[in-house]
């Protein structure tokens, strides 16, 4: 047979050769690094027989985190069948920072944090033993004899269609329903820990019974496991539950689940995002806009929402009709363009909006500002030609990347495709609507992967997976292109021939949600928000208040005329303890006022973060913290 390498170099190697065989042939050091192969585009182990002419890649430990943690849920699920002999398996994938597997443990079992520590001892055990991952090739007659003990493989064996060939692999005793690749043997498995485990319905669906995921993670070398797990560590001090009732941004009641309540610092640093994004907004070519909470049945059936979307609505009768209040902005934005007529000539037209929504979020899935029932969506709904569709992208795209890089957030795309069902429209204009996407962000040198079935039921959508400084991954920003929603309320304008034309539709958030978007930097700043985002900018303490409050005041009344935020902590308290509260509450700037500052009109100032304290004109600090407020500073 026929190998091409990635130089464009040939070579004719004995047919039923593997890639690993292939390697030592040219470099024994080549094969020890190799962990699997890519095989003519197709993924193989990289023990695996090729039997025809192909290209082949090499891939390397960089490129193999998740075939490793694919292979490490195999090792799990390896520890639990000998530990519980009756356990049954769902699927255990790899997900962005490990893997998971939904197991039945059996009846009267259900996993404890402590079962963790003995299953993940038995994972060493057998990772220690070096054994083989051995791929098997079965008919489905064969694999439903194989896998007659567990039902879930059953299902989905019988899910495939007849004369398909499926692949297993066994690691010792087990064998599981896979289709590969894996690296070698268990001997890369070893620096794995498991991390958790939780209820999951299978297959994601509440209908069906209740499973137990155990989540973990594997890293090729021990020291970037140990990196990872302080990560975690970091992350639960992070929190922003924690942070927002220690920072008191925000509270929750029993009065309404999944409903926050906005505290004076929360308040404050939600309007500070909101005239940043107004500012930003109006700077960029778009029109602001408030439309109504709640609207009549009869508009949330012409837009699909009824068909598509009622069972996650909250509705009400009003004068004997149905409403709803709003789970999406987008009907309202089209209520104000049929308002008045329009010219070719008009558009785009960007009509955005603040727009408070409700959605009934399952109770078991609310968590903090994360995930609520009611939320602030930064969204924008842009009618425009279909020949303006690539620059307002590239202006969109423009406007991610300017708030992104503000908050320190780096991203990457996904373009969700047209689902598999419960759609509206036609298949070809799906299919113009994702080329368009497509073309958009190839054009602005912007790379994308794709995620298939998973766009809105109207129309397909650009997602923005954000990665914050704890490494993690967080879905906010999105662009949709829908050419569905605008022909069904006949949104129209006059073309240059004097025709009625159905313009296209961007719906388009940055944040996603302001409620969301605030938990992530919450958690991403860790509280020490940047100074001209922090809801208290600057903390004067007076050393003793009989003497130095006036003086404290008086300062205080300069910070405020300047609309930096301030406050006087003149509690009958020492100094120090009002000192750690202030590093506590993670305020930019303490001034700490006494004798020497009151005598000489100056600035004693100490900086979040910083033990030293430095002293300051009142000129030089009102300056410096402008600039860093006008800057913008992180």
């Amino acid at each position: 047979m026929i190998i091409k390498f990635l130089d464009g170099s040939e070579k004719e190697f004995k047919n039923g050769m593997s890639a690993y065989e292939i390697a030592s042939s040219i470099s024994p050091s080549l094969a020890k690094k190799s962990i699997y192969a890519i095989v003519s585009d197709e993924k193989y182990d990289i023990t695996r027989p090729i039997n025809d002419d192909a290209k082949l890649e090499l891939k390397f430990k960089e490129d193999a985190f998740d075939v490793l943690n694919h292979s490490c849920a195999h090792l799990l699920a390896t520890a639990v069948k000998k530990l519980y002999p009756k356990a049954q398996f769902g699927v255990g994938p790899a997900i962005e920072e490990g893997f998971y597997y939904d197991i039945n443990p059996g009846e009267g079992v259900k996993f404890t944090e402590a079962d963790l520590d003995k299953i993940e001892k038995e994972m060493k055990k057998i990772a220690s033993s070096d054994l083989p991952f051995k791929r098997v090739e079965l008919s489905k007659e064969e694999a439903l004899k194989l896998f007659k003990d567990d039902k879930y493989k059953q299902e989905i064996i019988n899910e495939l269609e007849d004369g398909v060939v499926i692949t297993a692999y066994s690691d010792g005793d087990y064998t599981d329903l896979c289709r590969g690749p894996h690296v070698a043997s268990t001997k890369y498995l070893k620096n794995c820990k498991l991390l958790a485990v939780s209820g999951a319905y299978w297959r994601g669906d509440s209908k069906n019974e209740q499973l137990q995921r155990i989540y973990g993670v594997c890293f090729f070398d021990e020291d970037k496991l140990q990196e990872h797990l302080h990560i975690l560590e970091e992350r639960q001090k992070r929190d922003h539950r924690k942070l927002g009732k220690e920072l008191e941004l925000f509270m929750m009641s029993e009065y309404g689940p999944g409903l926050p309540f906005w505290l004076p610092n929360g308040y404050t640093l939600r309007r500070v995002l909101e005239d940043y994004w107004l500012k930003l907004h109006r700077n960029n070519g778009y029109i602001v806009i408030e439309t109504p909470i709640m609207l009549s049945k009869e508009l949330w059936v012409t837009s699909g929402h009824w068909d598509h979307y009622k069972d996650d609505m909250y509705i009400t009768m009003v004068d004997d009709t149905e409403f709803a209040i709003k789970p999406m902005n987008c009907p309202g934005a089209i209520q104000v363009y049929n308002n008045s007529l329009h010219s070719y000539k008009d558009l785009p037209l960007r009509y955005a909006e603040l727009g408070h929504v409700h959605r009934h979020e399952a109770s078991g899935a609310l968590n903090g500002l994360f995930r609520v029932r009611t939320f602030t969506q930064d969204d924008a709904h842009i009618l425009l030609r279909t020949d303006q569709i690539p620059d307002e992208i590239a202006r969109i795209l423009k406007v991610y990347d300017e708030i992104y890089s503000l908050f320190g957030l780096d991203y990457h795309i996904e373009l969700s495709t047209r689902p598999f069902d419960n759609f509206i429209g036609e298949v070809e204009v799906w299919d113009a609507a994702e080329k368009a996407l497509t073309e958009a962000c190839l054009a602005t040198g912007h790379k994308f992967k794709i995620n298939p079935g998973d766009g809105a039921f109207y129309g397909p959508k650009l997602d923005f997976k954000l990665r914050d400084s704890m490494n993690r991954i967080w879905q906010c920003g999105t662009i949709q292109l829908d050419m569905q929603l605008p022909g069904r309320f006949n949104c129209t304008y006059i073309d240059s021939n004097g025709a009625k034309v159905c313009p296209v539709m961007i719906h388009r958030a940055c944040f996603g949600s302001l409620e969301r978007f605030i938990g992530i930097i919450t958690e991403n700043f860790a509280g020490a928000f940047p100074t001209w985002l922090a809801p208290v900018q600057v903390k004067i303490l007076p050393v003793n208040a009989a003497y130095h409050l006036e003086y404290s005041k008086e300062i205080a009344k300069m910070l405020n005329e300047l609309d930096i935020r301030v406050e006087i902590d003149d509690r009958d308290e020492k100094l120090g303890y009002r000192m750690r509260e202030a590093q506590t509450k993670k305020i930019p700037y303490q001034l700490v006022l006494g004798d020497n500052e009151v005598n000489n009109r100056t600035l004693n100032v100490r900086k979040y973060g910083q033990k030293e304290q430095i002293s300051y004109s009142i000129d030089e600090f009102i300056k410096m913290i402008s600039d860093e407020i006008k800057t913008m500073k992180r």
